[in-house]
């Protein structure tokens, strides 16, 4: 079909242009890999979407997020939440992006959480995340999930984000796992439901010193803060998070 584009564009007085269009075409599509993938993790058949950055360079480390989507989980939310969500962030400002569906109609923070940790390993295994920690988000039930593995599994993460998100019914022990995490909460302003809610828990975690941030923001702002979030931690996880600085892509050790 290329061929026959090319043809019919250089069979007319404007073929040079026509044809340098199409290359430009061609070059706009091809800048960030999107794989999609399935394996067995934790005796689940799982199914998950990874974006790489442009340029991407396997011997270079990355910021990498691991995300779960809202509502069902299944994957054609996956789908929508990582085109909308963090597909221009990986591709412009340089960050792996993983989110699995469900792989049994549970949430991540119900049953389906039987996949971790095997797949926080194979993802350590596979890319090159930086400093060996990933960044986890969610949004709505994904929040939930981020929060849930998070108490779990605190040692594989540097941050936590929810938009909106905490962590459902929790015990002290689980709100203690999280105390190593630069954590933020946004919301957004017309979800009052979610907001009483992650403010009470932001007012009990600041008041025993955790390092946690609680937004109410408006439209599409919870990201762009997110975007200047990672970027501070990446590059001093023991800063505090309103300590913003530039993110740094470092070679693979």
């Amino acid at each position: 079909m290329l061929n026959n584009i090319s043809n019919r564009c250089l069979s007319k007085p404007v073929g040079i242009l026509c044809w340098l269009l199409l290359l430009l075409s061609i070059s706009s599509q091809a800048g960030a890999e999107i794989r999609e993938a399935s394996g067995n993790f934790g005796g689940l058949d799982v199914r998950y979407r990874v974006i790489l950055p442009d340029n991407y360079n396997p011997e270079l480390t990355y910021p990498t997020i691991l995300h779960f989507a809202g509502g069902s989980q299944t994957w054609n939310i996956v789908e929508r939440s990582t085109d909308s969500d963090w597909r221009a962030k990986a591709e412009q400002d340089g960050y792996i992006v993983i989110s699995p569906a469900s792989p049994n109609g549970e949430l991540y923070f119900q049953g389906a959480d039987r996949i971790f940790p095997d797949f926080l390993n194979y993802i350590l295994e596979t890319y090159p995340v930086a400093g060996n920690k990933l960044h986890l988000t969610g949004h709505s039930n994904g929040g939930l999930s981020a929060f849930h593995i998070a108490s779990l599994y605190p040692d594989y993460f540097i941050s936590l984000t929810g938009y909106p998100g905490l962590l459902n019914g929790s015990s002290n022990s689980a709100l203690e796992a999280l105390r190593p995490l630069c954590i933020f909460m946004h919301v957004g302003d017309r979800d009052p439901g979610w907001r009483s809610g992650m403010q009470s828990q932001y007012q009990a975690l600041l008041a025993r010193d955790y390092r946690i941030q609680f937004q109410v923001e408006s439209g599409s702002a919870c990201l762009r803060n997110w975007n200047r979030h990672v970027r501070a931690v990446q590059t001093d996880p023991g800063a505090a998070v309103s300590d913003l600085k530039p993110a740094i892509i470092r070679p693979r050790s």
